[in-house]
């Protein structure tokens, strides 16, 4: 209890205990006797007390004693501002912190810290928020000038304690914009061009020690390029690489696909402003700046209760400002980590043997442009070297023009030493010398290096000579390989070449199969057991020889894609007829089982949503499909490229849902055989020229016999992600299972993002763990074999007849409803 005068009255059976803490000093409680009226005693206490533990609001009759468990709790409940003591540390701090002392997030007496137990946060005198010591100095204030004393401080959400009038409402002083060492959802890192003031987050100077330290994050502006930088004191330790308007173009891990995506930019009032948002707080993410100058991605870990780690600044000592001096690029992934720019060489060869990089590389060969202010003979333009993903050096100048602009403009400027186009940005350019370029394995920019005509004939020299010596080292081996074969072999030589032939006589597996029988040694558990009266010859038969020459003998040109089964082929018949051509590959899991496991599904079925098998080919190893051309290839290739899943509409991602819908109903109920299809994904579902889907790839399917709805089998087979648990982890397999697989397609759909795609986050491990924890309630339709539906409920579902689902269905589509 926080009284403001500090006066406590106990009444137990007529006797009361008188409490006075006329605070600094002791209290001291006596037991009196009385006969006064209890309701007296009651008017007094209300009188006198007027603020409690857990309230939000600090004035200057209501204040919080720095001894004892008085804090202010923000309206959203998330944040506590109070009082604490670093570990290891008897000083004292008036701090804010996320849910546990361990998440401190803000610190108020940084530098003057509290060395006993005494003391108050208060409003004083003159209207400022102000923390006391036990001798009633100060050791803390807003600083606030030329304000009234009618003033009250409020602790909102988002941890953000705010000093305003009482009357009005006017915002004086927030300690948002006066951070400490840790950036929070929507605070801004700030520049003021006019007056170079800024709004940055600083170091602690140990991690025992919250004191201002050495280190502080900041942006810079420089000619309307915006970056954010990690300061050492005065110099550049860590730079973010320019802004883009949705990413930092050096750091690699935000790709166009990043999911909480930074803002800012110039508000129109001379600031320059970074800052980020979150979706909710159950994914509460801060950044944090360590004692050490890292800056840290922090999620909170609600299971483990504690803030985790998930990304960092300074991975490597590449991402150190300008580790390996002028003209030179870092790669973490290289020994040693350094190496001149192309044109350039050390400066001093000694101490870049010693690993000491500071100073930089120098040019090979004068610049063209140099020799003519020279008056000396060239008869070549300099040349622009290109550089890819890479960070782009510091000190970079912006000009808004096209990119052919962008080169013009360099070419004709000797001084011009580099240039680089990017969206978002423009057109950037360099001049000197180029500092702080790393090589990057994702994201990154485009960098052209000026360098004289002679470093690109040194340069197509260079890959003449590889190029030479790869073709004769490959002759020489193939030579070689011949006379050791046949040194060793009692074949003769016109034998060596695989012939049609003997291709075909290679596959006893195949003829006894084609007979009716299954092969020996091959399991049952897909449909060859149930169908080994299927007859391969009531698909067309291809010659390897037709297919080589319908896909050029399988040039890469000609190469759609690759999958686990193997590369696919485009081809073109003698006929006219496109085909696409699904070779397996040698290095494939999947074998003949599999094989003439899709045949015989597929040649028994039809229906629009399914691919349509046009042949096989199966001579000695190689085995072979051929399907109805699809131009759009397979559903992969739009949903997860951003650049073509903005050419899907929200009616076209219906029109995909259902058509998959549909084509699983077929398997499920509709055809003559009830197949579990077992691997349906994004790259196993095909688009024709109408964006329509067909489901494909049946070599892990199953047929149900009448009446079974449920099987067994030890042989897990199926792609991880899509798998239903109860398959996954004991074998089971049903109809469930593909609606299963079916509810994380539709996600992917939906959301554009792969399930695999959030394996580095510690929260959730796949999209449908990412989605339960935002409470979908589809996701317990998914998890949940008694809640799943089968696919005529989905269909329904997607009709919205809601009328014809289950109750339990119904009951969830109401609740989802009420929540949108």
């Amino acid at each position: 209890m926080v009284c403001s005068i500090h006066i406590l009255v106990l009444v137990i059976n007529r006797s009361y205990f008188l409490c006075f803490d006329s605070w600094p000093l002791i209290s001291n409680c006596k037991e009196r006797r009385t006969e006064i009226d209890q309701r007296y005693l009651v008017i007094i206490y209300h009188q006198i007390c007027s603020l409690s533990v857990g309230t939000d609001t600090i004035t200057s009759s209501q204040y919080i004693k720095i001894k004892g468990p008085e804090t202010l709790i923000s309206k959203d409940g998330n944040f506590t501002l109070g009082v604490f003591s670093p570990k290891n540390s008897t000083k004292r701090y008036v701090g804010i912190w996320w849910k546990l002392q361990s998440t401190v997030i803000w610190v108020a007496n940084r530098n003057q810290p509290l060395n006993d137990s005494n003391g108050i946060i208060t409003i004083s005198e003159d209207g400022n928020l102000v923390i006391l010591n036990g001798q009633e100095q100060v050791v803390w204030s807003s600083n606030v000038s030329n304000i009234g004393s009618n003033t009250r401080s409020e602790f909102s959400e988002f941890g953000n304690l705010v000093l305003s009038e009482s009357t009005t409402g006017k915002i004086l002083w927030q300690s948002i914009q006066h951070p400490s060492d840790t950036l929070l959802p929507s605070m801004k890192l700030s520049t003021n061009k006019r007056t170079g003031t800024s709004i940055k987050i600083k170091s602690w100077k140990s991690p025992t020690d919250p004191s201002i330290g050495n280190f502080f994050c900041s942006t810079v502006e420089r000619l309307h390029i915006i970056e954010v930088f990690i300061w050492n004191g005065t110099r550049p330790y860590w730079r973010s690489g320019p802004w883009n308007g949705r990413v930092f173009t050096g750091i690699q891990s935000m790709t166009v696909g990043y999911f909480f995506g930074f803002q800012g930019g110039d508000d129109g009032e001379g600031n320059t402003n970074i800052y980020f948002t979150i979706p909710n707080d159950e994914n509460f993410l801060i950044y944090r700046l360590s004692s050490q100058g890292k800056l840290e991605e922090m999620w909170w870990d609600d299971e483990r209760k504690e803030m985790q780690v998930t990304w960092t600044s300074w991975d490597s000592e590449c991402d150190v400002y300008g580790i390996c001096g002028a003209f030179a690029s870092c790669n973490s992934l290289s020994s040693p980590i350094c190496s001149c720019l192309r044109g350039f060489e050390p400066r001093n060869i000694q101490e870049w043997n010693r690993h000491d990089w500071t100073g930089g590389c120098v040019r090979r060969t004068r610049l063209q442009c140099e020799r003519v202010v020279n008056k000396t003979t060239s008869t070549k333009e300099d040349v622009f070297l290109k550089l890819q993903k890479v960070k782009v050096p510091d000190f970079a100048e912006g000009v808004a023009v096209t990119p052919e602009m962008c080169i013009s403009i360099c070419l004709s400027n000797c001084s011009c030493t580099a240039y680089s186009f990017a969206d978002g940005i423009g057109c950037m350019s360099w001049t000197g010398n180029l500092h702080d370029i790393q090589q990057l394995q994702d994201g990154g920019l485009d960098l052209f290096v000026r360098a004289a005509y002679v470093e690109l004939d040194q340069e197509r020299n260079m890959t003449i000579i590889i190029i030479t010596t790869v073709i004769i080292g490959t002759f020489i081996i193939v030579i070689c390989a011949y006379i050791m074969w046949r040194r060793t072999s009692n074949q003769p030589a016109k034998q060596w070449l695989f012939t049609k032939s003997a291709r075909k006589k290679n596959n006893k597996a195949f003829q006894l199969f084609n007979k009716g029988g299954s092969p020996e040694g091959y399991a049952s558990d897909n449909v060859i057991g149930e169908m080994s009266h299927v007859k391969l010859q009531e698909l067309l038969m291809f010659d390897f020889e037709k297919l080589a020459s319908a896909t050029d003998n399988f040039h890469l040109s000609n190469k759609l894609g690759q999958g686990g089964f193997g590369p696919v082929y485009k081809g073109k018949l003698q006929d006219g007829r496109e085909i696409a051509v699904k070779r397996l590959s040698r290095a494939s899991g999947q074998g003949l089982e599999e094989f003439m496991n899709e045949v015989v599904v597929i040649c028994k079925l039809q229906h629009r949503n399914l691919v349509r098998l046009i042949g096989c080919c199966i001579e000695g190893d190689e085995k072979m499909l051929m399907y109805e051309y699809m131009p759009n290839k397979s559903l992969d290739a739009f949903i997860f490229d951003p650049s073509k899943n903005n050419l899907l509409n929200w009616s076209t991602r219906y029109n995909i849902i259902e058509g998959i819908a549909r084509g699983l109903l077929y398997l499920h109920r509709d055809s003559r055989l009830r197949i579990i299809h077992r691997d349906l994904k994004a790259s196993n579902v095909l688009l024709d020229e109408e964006l329509n889907p067909k489901i494909s790839d049946f070599g892990m399917a199953r047929i149900f016999g009448g009446g079974v709805d449920q099987a067994n089998t030890s042989r897990i087979v199926g792609t991880y992600g899509y798998m239903s648990p109860e398959y996954a982890m004991q074998g089971l397999f049903s109809e469930k299972s593909d609606v299963f697989s079916f509810g994380v397609l539709l996600l992917e759909i939906l959301t554009g993002r792969r399930n695999s795609s959030f394996c580095d986050n510690e929260h959730s491990l796949s999209l449908l763990g990412f989605v339960s924890l935002n409470k979908l309630f589809f996701t317990r339709l998914i998890d949940f074999l008694f809640y799943r539906p089968t696919m005529a409920a989905v269909i329904s579902m997607l009709n919205s007849e809601a009328a014809l689902l289950p109750p339990i269905l119904q009951i969830s589509v109401a609740d989802n409803k009420k929540k949108l």
